[in-house]
């Protein structure tokens, strides 16, 4: 992939987030028909498409560093978007080799990890930290082994222990969700985790999910894309800033609709953990503004389809109801009536 510069930017107060042209271009678009209802749509985690967004196991790109510090200040507002039970800390130590691993092999101009024995040399240079430390001991590091590495990616991570052929989300590093919380959530089953996504008991979706997952097998990740909207580029629409957000989708007007409004695409993968047989589930979100989504016709004419056409308890699920028929009518002048065919690519 291009080599990305990393941007000085804002996901909160000034809001001056904004993709160049190589970020709208591999921007994930989820929506491969003119419908839409929640599914599985798992896939292996292979590389794929050099360049996208699925060409390595963890995706880095031009936000990197912005993201990693809108994640420092939500931890120094609440240090609970970081939670670890005490059972978790050979995950911990699984996911240190994992994100280390993954960074070092696949942006290697970026950071570095040299092993000797249990003598680890991480370096990594977009946030210029160089650290040595005995893999296995705390004590060498400045905090916790899982909290340490995540401050250090984009995108949240929840790790799920297996135990009773069930999942459970023990450990989490939570700052850019889409209005769920980690704290209210730690130590829930899966289905429990899952309770409040519409429709999923009547077609019996996670039943199907959790049986799949629990027989997912190490070296075989596999992903899928989920999506919402929301109003203004903010990574930390949890539940506990809600009254910092939530008065935003009040805000969205024919006039700036272009601009406030959100399309937020989470890249899920899943990694069966070598020590812990726990799952590390990764949520990478990605924002791009209907203004930037419209560069692309076809993007535009889809999304407004699917919009149209999503049932009524999953627009509520998402929050998109005070907004969404002001970005439908927005989007109507592009709107021709062409045949998309299958697929998301945007040409």
């Amino acid at each position: 992939m291009n080599t990305p510069a990393f941007k000085k930017e804002t996901f909160r107060d000034d809001y001056t987030f904004r993709n160049s042209r190589e970020a709208i271009r591999r921007f994930p678009f989820p929506f491969a028909e003119d419908e839409y209802m929640y599914s599985v749509n798992i896939e292996q985690h292979v590389s794929t498409n050099p360049g996208s967004v699925f060409e390595h196991a963890i995706d880095i790109d031009e936000h990197y560093i912005a993201e990693c510090e809108d994640r420092r200040l939500t931890l120094e507002r609440d240090p609970t978007r970081y939670i670890a039970l005490p059972h978790m800390m050979d995950a911990q130590w699984d996911m240190v080799e994992l994100i280390m691993d993954s960074l070092s092999t696949d942006y290697p101009q970026w950071f570095e990890l040299t092993k000797n024995g249990d003598q680890w040399h991480w370096i990594n240079k977009p946030l210029e930290i160089d650290q040595t430390f005995t893999f296995g001991d705390t004590s060498t590091l400045p905090m916790e082994p899982f909290e340490y590495i995540t401050r250090q990616v984009q995108g949240d991570w929840i790790i799920m222990d297996h135990r009773d052929d069930d999942l459970f989300a023990d450990m989490g590093m939570v700052t850019s969700q889409a209005d769920w919380s980690i704290a209210f959530d730690a130590g829930m089953s899966f289905k429990e985790w899952h309770g409040p996504v519409p429709q999923a008991n009547e077609i019996g979706i996670f039943d199907r999910a959790l049986k799949y997952l629990l027989h997912l097998q190490y070296g075989s990740p596999v992903r899928r894309l989920n999506w919402t909207m929301t109003v203004n580029p903010r990574l930390d629409t949890s539940p506990e800033e809600f009254p910092l957000w939530g008065p935003d989708n009040a805000s969205v007007t024919p006039e700036n609709v272009g601009e406030k409004v959100y399309l937020r695409v989470e890249l899920q993968a899943l990694f069966r953990l070598p020590r812990s047989n726990a799952i590390a589930f990764s949520v990478r979100g990605y924002l791009i503004s209907l203004d930037e989504l419209i560069t692309y016709p076809k993007w535009a004419k889809r999304l407004r389809r699917v919009l149209t056409n999503l049932h009524p308890d999953l627009s509520e699920y998402k929050g998109l109801d005070l907004y969404r028929q002001t970005v439908i009518d927005w989007l109507e002048p592009l709107e021709d009536g062409a045949e998309l065919g299958l697929g998301t690519q945007p040409e």
